[in-house]
């Protein structure tokens, strides 16, 4: 009787352990929050006026796989793109107002290269942020707040 009840237990607790094992094995990968940092500034024209662009880069941009910024034609366009990416990144001063998107990233790397622009003689916010929607899943990954001085 009591070695019917010790086998009982180990094939209890091995089926648990593959049971668990197998759940870890097709759970996604946990994606870290992008670190968000001030690349610089830039004065630029268009419509005759001048604006100062503030181009920001993500830290660990290489940690996001890049089927996140894969043509995602089967989920809501952007605009009259029928074939933006499946993550949208929004970036938004300290308080939440949006100040720009991007819609059609097409890979990781893209992610160095973003930006917003203010008119210049417009104070900008102290801080800003961005938020990393993946659309497929309904992620959001929020960086932290960057500043807009270098």
């Amino acid at each position: 009787m009591k070695s019917r009840s010790i086998i009982t237990l180990l094939a209890g607790s091995l089926f648990l352990v593959l049971l668990a094992h197998g759940n870890a094995s097709t759970a996604p990968p946990v994606l870290p929050n992008p670190v968000l940092y001030l690349t610089g500034t830039e004065v630029f024209s268009q419509g005759g006026k001048q604006f100062i662009r503030y181009k920001y880069d993500v830290l660990n941009k290489d940690a996001y796989p890049a089927d996140l910024f894969a043509a995602a034609p089967a989920l809501p366009p952007c605009g009259a793109n029928t074939k933006s990416s499946r993550t949208w990144v929004d970036i938004f001063d300290s308080r939440g107002k949006r100040l720009y998107g991007f819609c059609a990233l097409g890979k990781p790397a893209d992610l160095g290269k973003i930006w917003f622009a203010l008119e210049v003689g417009v104070v900008p916010p102290s801080y800003v942020y961005i938020e990393m929607t993946d659309r497929q899943t309904n992620t959001k990954y929020k960086s932290n707040l960057a500043d807009t001085t270098l």
